[in-house]
């Protein structure tokens, strides 16, 4: 999966013959998963029409601050824009855009927006051979990323002009690719490596039954998205799991009993930066299992049970370099329990939740935590959804670890 998966991503478009390649670029970020706004120089209309990036994109596009509707007047509002965007890419920027946007030049709905945006800004520049090279273009470049915009590089080739040289806009396909390798260079995690554990854990009673718990791995699985959403490399090993997951930087390990689990997170945790164990594991297991599916005769059935490995334990025992974080489900007593795990199990910081605390714990698409680091410092958060609670628990993570 592409970092731009699920970003909103406004595109700027002006009047330069490489508008025509817009709609590739459009194409191209839907397909990865973004979500496209389109605004225009009235200008760029005469090289490719609204109507065919409105379709690409399944949005209006929109050239100008104001459009007539049923007599209405509809007011197109540049900050508005601005601030919904994660990302606003300018391509082309032809030489008038470039000099604007550089002097602070304020005079259509595509500049407002610029001067008006809070997220990073990319630019393309497009262009012939010697207004590329033209000293006032050179000083406008300059000055864009002096102001910290990011310059996606023109490259050389056949001009519309017919000559052959530097200022052809960079292909769609690199235009994303130069996007994607920029926001993953600057993730924080971007380097590391983490191991993350999700689900339950099931211990065989014979061919057919099981101990189990009532996890469904839906924390785990957005604790996986959200380190590789900052740029980790993320072994996720899942206990049975409905949960489904699709990244590139996820590799995803299934496994079903303690033992297995136990097994996969002492292979892997060698080669791991941070490692973030928020698997149910079963605390036991059946200490016979039998091989034949157990006949029903009796009004009850007596199972001997042993206890599993304690596989957090047993990676606090052989940690050198890893930053360990547990998770501690209680019912009572939990900031004490809590402490007294990270002290017995050689932890850098646990994860708690109380099933006191309603809409946290099993199988819900909400928790609420209480994050508490090794020097026994305690960080309480409200009731969020698991994909913002795993969101908060990697910024924690990652104001301790650092690069």
């Amino acid at each position: 999966m592409s970092v731009l998966s699920g970003k909103k991503i406004l595109l700027g478009i002006t009047a330069g013959i490489a508008a025509y390649k817009t709609a590739s670029l459009v194409r191209l970020f839907i397909k990865l998963g973004a979500d496209v706004k389109v605004i225009m120089t009235p200008a760029s209309k005469d090289f490719i029409t609204p109507l065919t990036l409105s379709t690409l994109s399944k949005n209006p596009v929109h050239s100008t601050f104001y459009e007539k509707e049923d007599e209405n007047e509809l007011w197109n509002n540049h900050v508005d824009f601005g601030l919904w965007a994660d990302y606003f890419i300018i391509a082309p920027a032809t030489a008038n855009t470039l000099s604007k946007m550089a002097n602070g030049t304020c005079n259509n709905l595509l500049l407002a927006t610029y001067l008006s945006a809070k997220c990073p800004v990319y630019f393309a520049p497009a262009m012939d051979l010697d207004m590329y090279k033209h000293e006032s273009t050179k000083n406008s470049l300059e000055k864009l990323q002096s102001f910290g915009n990011i310059m996606i590089p023109a490259t050389s080739g056949e001009l519309a002009s017919g000559l052959v040289g530097e200022g052809r806009m960079a292909e769609p396909e690199d235009i994303v690719k130069f996007i994607e390798n920029d926001i993953l260079s600057k993730l924080p995690l971007k380097g590391k490596k983490v191991l993350i554990t999700a689900g339950p854990t099931y211990e065989a009673i014979d061919p057919v039954r099981f101990i189990g718990n009532h996890s469904s791995g839906k924390m785990g699985f957005a604790i996986a998205k959200a380190a590789a959403d900052l740029g980790a490399e993320v072994v996720l090993i899942s206990g049975p799991s409905h949960q489904q997951i699709q990244h590139s930087l996820i590799n995803r390990v299934d496994v079903v009993s303690a033992d297995d689990m136990y097994k996969a997170a002492h292979q892997y945790f060698n080669h791991v930066d941070i490692a973030i164990l928020s698997a149910a594991v079963a605390d036991y297991k059946p200490k016979n299992i039998a091989s034949q599916k157990i006949k029903k005769k009796d009004a009850t059935l007596t199972l001997e049970l042993a206890p599993t490995k304690d596989i957090l334990a047993s990676l606090g025992e052989i940690k050198t370099h890893q930053y360990l974080v547990g998770f501690a489900l209680e019912t009572n007593n939990e900031i004490e329990n809590a402490k007294t795990k990270i002290k017995r199990k050689n932890l850098d910081a646990i994860v708690l939740n109380s099933l006191q605390d309603k809409g946290a714990g099993f199988a819900t698409n909400t928790n609420k935590i209480t994050i508490i680091d090794k020097y026994f410092n305690e960080k309480p958060f409200e009731l969020k959804s698991k994909t913002e609670v795993a969101k908060d628990i990697l910024n924690e993570i990652v104001l301790r670890v650092g690069n």
